[in-house]
């Protein structure tokens, strides 16, 4: 007889991450049954028809009665609104847990639904994914040999952490845990800063007036670095919201670099110039050897 990590898996927003997830478990063997949720009936269907999902439903308090582990994989947002929508059928045997790249934006959203944090409630955070979106791009692989952070509140008990653990365990991630503050600062500089110079970058150039002939003349280095500028806007709209006072700081200092490097430029400063570059060289070189780099949007 199989034994399931996860009898009954409700996850809210079948895109590319609760798609992903979906397929991973299914993959490995892990659960028994996972019912999708979506306002659109339609997209639950093409879920359905790709075997991502087994059942779906339109409305939260009834997807989630009687699963043993809830996904949130909706924008930030809308988190709260689903907590609340949550909290009246919420279990002591429901374990709950979100994709969100903004701990500090999720847990007030549960404490404003919840009123108070739920010893079952664990969040989390994949460090995985692609440019694309959408149900048709999730692919069971995501997540393997990825890192998934998990930020577990005083108030998480020890059986949640461990079954959120093991369940992005089984879709071969590597599970590390760190407090919500640490995941916030540490992703505003990894993740987050580098969309906002992706999509700056290619929104100044678009806006000039030889725009046609700069894009027609981009080179690989070009695509590559502004390949996270096709993920979806309203998506990083909210991290941007969310996470600002982290953002903002780490984009500051970013700008003074920068400025720095422009009147370096400016002055033929080519100390400060060679310094830079072959500083950065080395600590790229360096985390690329010694790391898995994670090749994605978030």
């Amino acid at each position: 007889m199989t034994q399931y990590i996860i009898q009954r898996l409700c996850i809210i927003g079948v895109g590319l991450i609760g798609g992903s997830l979906a397929r991973a478990l299914k993959k490995t063997g892990a659960v028994a049954e996972v019912i999708g949720v979506s306002r659109d009936v339609s997209h639950l269907e093409r879920a359905k028809s790709l075997g991502v999902i087994d059942n779906y439903e339109t409305e939260i308090s009834k997807a989630v009665k009687g699963c043993d582990m809830v996904v949130l994989a909706v924008p930030l947002g809308a988190m709260q609104s689903v907590f609340e929508q949550i909290a009246p059928v919420i279990s002591d045997d429901m374990v709950i847990t979100d994709v969100g790249s903004a701990k500090a934006s999720v847990v007030k959203s549960a404490q404003h639904a919840f009123k108070s944090i739920p010893a079952n409630l664990v969040p989390g955070h994949p460090i995985a994914g692609t440019e694309k979106s959408g149900v048709e791009a999730s692919f069971p692989e995501l997540y393997e040999n990825r890192r998934v952070i998990i930020t577990p509140l005083e108030t998480s008990s020890p059986l949640a952490i461990s079954k959120v653990r093991n369940m992005w365990q089984a879709c071969g991630a590597e599970v590390v845990e760190t407090s919500i503050e640490h995941h916030d600062e540490v992703l505003a500089a990894t993740s987050h800063l580098p969309h906002m110079l992706a999509y700056s970058l290619v929104d100044t150039l678009a806006k000039m007036d030889a725009k046609n002939e700069i894009f027609d003349f981009a080179a690989g280095g070009f695509r590559d670095f502004t390949r996270i500028a096709s993920s979806d806007p309203d998506m990083w709209h909210d991290i941007c919201i969310s996470n600002k006072d982290a953002l903002v700081k780490m984009i500051k200092i970013f700008s003074d670099d920068l400025q720095l490097l422009a009147n370096a430029i400016e002055c033929n400063d080519s100390v400060y110039l060679k310094e830079t570059f072959s500083r950065a060289k080395k600590a790229r070189d360096e985390f690329c050897e010694d790391k898995n780099i994670n090749d994605s949007p978030e």
